[in-house]
């Protein structure tokens, strides 16, 4: 009966609310308020949102599963799980996510496969000065920037390595805050990977939902969980 449930409300959440609540700037009002919000916070033009995966652990698939083996869902931290590619702006509200990943699969392969990039580059392409920021784990790009590695202390490398760092760093916040505000996602859910997809969808347009109604209680900085659980 609580299976039913769960899977009749994320359906709902998934069908009727996503499309309105999870939402990458598409014109040019949008994209200009969201990059207006990086520079204002952290001085960094053309920012229309930070990228990173998390992992949220899950039952291992039955090995009769042929669509879904349990090898490709086992992560390189151990446990079986879904790497979920997250993109929020400033405020921690999500403006994409991917949810059907299997765990193996890393941060990198992820993005390329995204609609997301195909978007952003198109756009880059057109003119327009937009990029995201990811970590490391991410191939440099035009269209994404990442932190320069072993830059020498008082260049302008090291420079912009530590702005990066401070900008990108609300990624991690915002995961931390999505598994504080769901503790299901940090724990090993029950389903088979594609109904735990949906379920996090669902928490995602939730999460989104309470930013927008600025039902930010979890928002402490002394209690945030920063997660850093891409791979």
């Amino acid at each position: 009966m609580v299976s039913r449930s769960i899977k009749e409300v994320t359906d709902i959440i998934r069908e009727h609310l996503a499309p309105r609540h999870i939402r990458f700037p598409n014109t040019a009002n949008e994209i200009n308020r969201i990059k207006e919000g990086f520079f204002l916070k952290h001085r960094i033009g053309g920012v229309v949102g930070c990228i990173d995966c998390t992992h949220v652990p899950i039952l291992a698939p039955a090995e009769a599963d042929e669509d879904h083996p349990p090898i490709v869902y086992y992560n390189r931290k151990g446990y079986y799980s879904l790497n979920v590619q997250l993109i929020c702006d400033v405020n921690m509200k999500i403006l994409a996510a991917k949810s059907q990943f299997p765990g193996s699969v890393h941060d990198s392969a992820i993005w390329a496969a995204s609609i997301i990039r195909t978007n952003v580059e198109r756009k880059f392409r057109e003119g327009n000065n937009i990029w995201l920021m990811g970590d490391s784990g991410y191939p440099l790009e035009p269209w994404l920037l990442t932190p320069i590695l072993g830059a020498q202390p008082g260049t302008p490398e090291a420079r912009y390595t530590l702005r990066h760092s401070q900008t990108r760093n609300v990624i991690e916040r915002c995961n931390g805050l999505l598994k504080m505000r769901f503790r299901c996602l940090s724990k090993k859910l029950l389903y088979h990977p594609i109904r735990v997809g949906k379920i996090v969808y669902a928490a995602v347009v939730l999460h989104n939902l309470a930013i927008d109604f600025n039902l930010n209680d979890l928002n402490d900085e002394e209690h945030l969980i920063i997660d850093n659980d891409g791979t």
